[in-house]
């Protein structure tokens, strides 16, 4: 890969992946993760160690749309010609979409400054072959105003320990939430976009079973703010399965190009 033309720096990187057959975004030993692929195929392709550095990590099962890399490389191709390379290389279910050169302060991770979730529902009664790897069946009707007015009750900042894994690594559970919001399509499907300056473990999943439980009728939408007051795991609602989520939009300062991707 090395040349007269080759180039060394920071390359940063969007892509897309369908992590139904991935562990998960984060390099584990002896499975196969999205990091761990990126990381494999780069230090292949440059013939040195490359450690790539994600926006977030993905649970196994959760896809993306924007996921956000960078790593450092002493040379290689310039960045109008990165993705045409790695699509030759990575794997069908790792789509990458833009490169471009960002300077040495940048970092996929410490320089987010909010995040977009979209979480899909197929609410048809038949669950369907071309959507079940992306999307939760919940063919039962679901009240969509108290839905909407559970979900308003999250939005602001608040302690989230009640929305997220007992086990979560983060010792500070306060996050800012700009939007929770429900839309449907012509079909009736039914897509929930968690908008914030980030997110905890399960989070957005946890937040999209409470949802549909009050839209089921067992969980009252005005108990949002005792649940978030609980801070307890069990006050909260289900755990939405992790196939129904992906992570749709990464935003960063301007200096940066904002939002990686138009919504």
């Amino acid at each position: 890969m090395k040349s007269q033309e080759s180039r060394g720096g920071r390359i940063r990187l969007v892509v897309a992946y369908d992590g139904a057959d991935f562990h998960g975004f984060a390099r584990q030993q002896g499975l196969r993760t999205v990091q761990g692929v990126l990381e494999d195929t780069l230090s292949n392709m440059l013939q040195v160690p490359i450690l790539v550095h994600g926006s977030g990590r993905t649970d196994k099962g959760v896809h993306a749309r924007a996921q956000v890399v960078h790593w450092d490389q002493p040379y290689g191709p310039p960045a109008d010609r990165v993705v045409h390379v790695l699509r030759n290389r990575l794997p069908a279910d790792i789509i990458p979409i833009q490169a471009r050169e960002v300077d040495s302060e940048f970092h996929a991770r410490f320089s987010v400054v909010r995040k977009t979730y979209r979480y899909a529902l197929y609410r048809k009664p038949i669950p369907d072959v071309f959507t079940y790897r992306f999307s939760w069946h919940v063919a039962e009707p679901l009240n969509l105003a108290q839905m909407r007015l559970a979900a308003s009750e999250l939005v602001g900042e608040h302690d989230f320990t009640s929305f997220c894994a007992v086990a979560a690594p983060q010792e500070n559970k306060v996050r800012r939430i700009y939007r929770v919001e429900l839309q449907e399509d012509r079909d009736g499907n039914l897509y929930v976009f968690c908008e914030g300056s980030g997110f905890l473990q399960y989070m957005v999943r946890i937040i999209v079973g409470t949802l549909v439980d009050v839209g089921l009728g067992s969980i009252n939408a005005d108990a949002m703010p005792a649940i978030l007051a609980a801070r307890d795991r069990a006050a909260s609602g289900r755990t939405a399965p992790p196939h129904g989520l992906c992570l749709w939009n990464v935003e960063y300062p301007t200096v940066y190009g904002g939002r990686v991707l138009d919504l």
